[in-house]
């Protein structure tokens, strides 16, 4: 199992992070260019045994996810699973915010099964969801300083 892990400091406090991600499918389009939709079709707003499903741009290509909510701590940890058929490479991820100097640090992290083999089958792939990754956490301490 290998992790990819972006983060980045954001000059507001966790609570502010949280509150953002409180209202995630409102939000969710003006994260990034490349984000289409995403609703909750069980629960909401993070809630253990929660599910939401999104779709997005990878790469080009059109991806269509569900995730379900595994652990949320108010103000510090998001925790999903990815869900069938995509849980086949992606097992999970987690969004954690860390108070730090007056702000926050923020850090998105995605795991993969084989990742030797779909490092060697799927690089450009890989290489799309590293950017992708790295924009969100760009683009959340933009819309949240500005």
């Amino acid at each position: 199992m290998t992790t990819l892990k972006d983060c980045v400091t954001i000059n507001r406090p966790p609570e502010s992070v949280f509150e953002w991600f409180s209202h995630f499918a409102e939000n969710y389009r003006s994260w990034h260019e490349d984000h289409v939709l995403a609703r909750w079709t069980k629960g909401k707003n993070f809630e253990k045994g929660s599910v939401i499903y999104a779709e997005e741009y990878l790469g080009g290509k059109l991806e269509k996810l569900s995730f379900e909510i595994t652990n949320c701590v108010r103000n510090e940890l998001i925790e999903y699973k990815v869900l069938f058929p995509e849980s086949i490479i992606c097992s999970g991820g987690s969004f954690s915010i860390e108070p730090y100097n007056g702000g926050s640090v923020f850090t998105a992290t995605l795991s993969f099964r084989f990742w030797g083999l779909l490092s060697k089958v799927a690089g450009k792939r890989v290489e799309a969801i590293r950017v992708h990754m790295k924009e969100e956490g760009e683009n959340l301490k933009m819309l949240l300083e500005k």
